[in-house]
């Protein structure tokens, strides 16, 4: 059964591969543009309809389960991936897996997500905000002091008998 499912895989991924390309659109659509030409020597019968109704329907039907095989396994590989970045990270662990829950677990998790980066950018802009004031009071009185000290040294009577006029 391994083996089959190897198989399955295999293909699946081929033939999403090769469906994807342009060329193939571009075949598929020289075939419509065929089957329409040929109508009047068909003269539209019964027929000439079946062939591209039928066709069209069963290349849909099989399309769709290799297509979803391929989605399938690409969206696990993603959430293995995502899994690995919340674990290596500083995101919290609780939300592996949450791809299996219901959706109304799921929106419910998405307001509360919500609701934590809103007040998260909050508090980091208040932060940052605060940050601000406080780099524009201390270098105002950084540079009050440094003024302080060039009247006070100017204006000293100490300096101006320590440093006679010549």
């Amino acid at each position: 059964m391994a083996r089959l499912t190897h198989i399955f895989t295999r293909f699946a991924v081929v033939v999403s591969e090769w469906t994807g390309k342009p060329a193939i659109f571009v075949l598929a659509l020289f075939s419509v543009i065929l089957w329409g030409a040929t109508g009047p020597i068909f003269d539209y019968s019964d027929t000439w309809q079946l062939v591209i109704n039928t066709s069209t329907t069963i290349v849909t039907f099989l399309m769709v389960f290799l297509l979803q095989n391929a989605q399938t396994r690409d969206t696990r590989a993603i959430q293995a991936k995502l899994n690995e970045l919340i674990l290596t990270s500083a995101a919290e662990n609780r939300f592996i897996g949450i791809e299996n829950l219901d959706e109304e677990d799921l929106k419910h998790l998405d307001r509360l997500v919500e609701k934590a980066a809103k007040r998260h950018h909050e508090e980091h802009r208040g932060a940052a905000g605060r940050s601000i004031e406080h780099n524009r009071e201390v270098v105002a009185k950084s540079t009050d002091k440094k003024k302080r000290r060039r009247v006070n040294r100017t204006a000293s009577p100490s300096n101006q008998t320590n440093h006679p006029k010549a």
